[in-house]
């Protein structure tokens, strides 16, 4: 069963703009509206998306006067390496069999090839 904050990490990561969000951060912090000019949306939808990257630990926000500035906290993302490291075992057991299966196949016969030149 998944954590509820590897649950809100997943949600966060699944949408493009957030993660194009995460990617903008991730080269420094940003005022909310730097951070919104990039996108063909409103200002209020692209801070639900922020909302939604807050909620879950990636985004940290901090008003400094009127402005809010954003920040990425990377931290979450390594629940995220953790979980999906424990399927490597399976996935290369899977590419060791399909590589198997590919070379037994290539031994039995040559693949056919193409002479794509054109004649003289």
């Amino acid at each position: 069963m998944l954590s509820d904050q590897l649950h809100q990490v997943l949600v966060a990561v699944s949408d493009p703009t957030r993660r194009a969000i995460i990617d903008r951060l991730s080269r420094g912090a940003a005022c909310v509206t730097d951070v919104a000019e990039p996108f063909a949306m409103s200002l209020n939808a692209v801070s639900k998306h922020i909302k939604v990257l807050e909620r879950a630990g990636l985004v940290r926000r901090e008003r400094v006067g009127k402005e809010h500035r954003l920040a990425l906290d990377a931290a979450p993302l390594q629940e995220v390496a953790r979980w999906t490291h424990r399927y490597a075992p399976y996935w290369n057991d899977r590419l060791d069999s399909l590589e198997e299966h590919f070379s037994k196949n290539r031994r039995g016969s040559e693949w056919p090839t193409r002479d794509h030149r054109q004649p003289n």
